[in-house]
This record gives C-alpha cells, structure tokens and sequence, in this order.
C-alpha cells in the first residue's frame, strides 16, 4: 500500500530551487535510501516531506498517513549533543508530536517510551544524563525518540554520521531490524552507497539526474556508475 506519493515535487529554501521534477513514491514496509551529491537538496527533501519547508512546486500526497505519524531523525548540532535531561526525558519528548501541549505524560506515552527504549536495546540507560552518553548511544536514544512520533514512518538524516565503524554497523542493524520485523517505513539519506546496497530496497538519487527506482536497477544502470565510480 503507498504511504507517500510526490508528483513534479520541485524543493529549495529562501526562493532557491536546490532540487526538481522528483515523482516517486513509497510503499508500507519500504526501505528506501536517498543518495546523492552534497548539496543536491537530500536534506531539503526530509523538511519539505515533514513540511517544515513548503514545496516550490507539485504535491506531496499522504496515504493512510497524516503528518504527526512520521518520525524524524535530523542531524544532530552540537548544541544536541550536550542537551542536559535524562535518557527517559527525550525519548519521552517524541511522544509530544502532535499531541497538543499536556502538563503530565500519559500512561500510554509512558508505556510508549519504555518500548521505544526496549526496541533500542537502551531501557539500564533511562535515569542517565544524554550529554554524558558515547555517540552511538546518543543516536539510539534519538531513534528512540523518532519512534515514539510514529512506528510507521521515520525519516532518518544521515543517522550514522560521526560514528565509529562498530557503532555504525549496530545502528543500522537495529534500523533494519525495525524495518524488517516492525514493518517501520524507513527513508533514510546516506553518503553510504555500500549501505544502501546492503540494506534498502529502493533508491532515490537526487542530482543532475534524478533516478528513482529498484536497488539492482539502480545498480545496473549509467547513473550509478557514474556518480559512484570505483565505490560499486
């Protein structure tokens, strides 16, 4: 079942067109990778699907979907880094999306967070201070967070950038995971072509060229050796 369709999708910021003429869409249980150079407009793309940014042009539709059910992972400043709450405090802070302003957490957010924190494998972390955790934690705790927003969709900026190979390896497994048994929609931008191969099942190349389709047909296509050379 389509979860999200763009059609003409044309994006950019401040009245600069950065990326257009994008039409794909993402079926329930997709694991999709968006690649492409730097400043291509990947990032652009997460904002403007999450309408934090409006499109320039075409329409974005949702299916079964409405918009405070897509969790999202940004990268991460480092002014997020050193954020002084608890574990527990910031997974919780996901379950506020959409939910209106309320004094007190629910018992259901609260089952909610312990689960999210149970899937990542971090519920001995909950009393810890964030700031004080390595950054692989730190990104468990905001995927955490992301799914407490919604366990249908997550948009993840980048979620490995900055980690080391073990804790790079670890992250993606439990995205996989939660892709995998979960059914979670993942679309997920990457400069990590070998991951896309290894995880995704469709691409999405943002660039002078735009490609959108299977990873094997991306991979046999002009495109990908192009843009990716020696890397394939």
């Amino acid at each position: 079942m389509e979860q999200l369709i763009c059609h003409d999708l044309s994006i950019g910021y401040e009245g600069k067109v950065v990326a257009e003429h994008l039409n794909f869409s993402v079926q329930s249980g997709d694991y999709l990778c968006v690649l492409g150079e730097n400043g291509a407009g990947k990032s652009t793309l997460l904002k403007t699907l999450l309408r934090l940014l409006a499109p320039v042009g075409g329409k974005i539709r949702l299916e079964g979907l409405k918009n405070n059910e897509i969790g999202y992972l940004p990268q991460q400043t480092q002014v997020q880094r050193d954020f002084p709450a608890s574990v527990r405090e910031v997974v919780l802070s996901g379950c506020l999306n959409g939910s209106g302003w309320h004094p007190f957490y629910t018992k259901e957010q609260k089952r909610r967070a312990d689960e999210a924190m149970r899937q990542m494998h971090i519920e001995d972390l909950a009393s810890r201070c964030y700031r004080m955790l390595s950054g692989g934690q730190q990104q468990r705790v905001l995927l955490a967070r992301a799914l407490c927003a919604s366990q249908k969709m997550l948009l993840l900026d980048e979620p490995v950038a900055g980690l080391d190979v073990i804790a790079t390896k670890e992250l993606y497994e439990l995205i996989l995971q939660l892709n995998r048994t979960k059914g979670v929609t993942i679309i997920m931008i990457s400069h990590d072509l070998h991951a896309a191969i290894e995880y995704a099942n469709k691409i999405l190349f943002v660039g002078k060229e735009i490609f959108f389709g299977g990873k094997q047909e991306f991979l046999d296509g002009e495109l990908a050796k192009t843009a990716f050379g020696g890397a394939l």
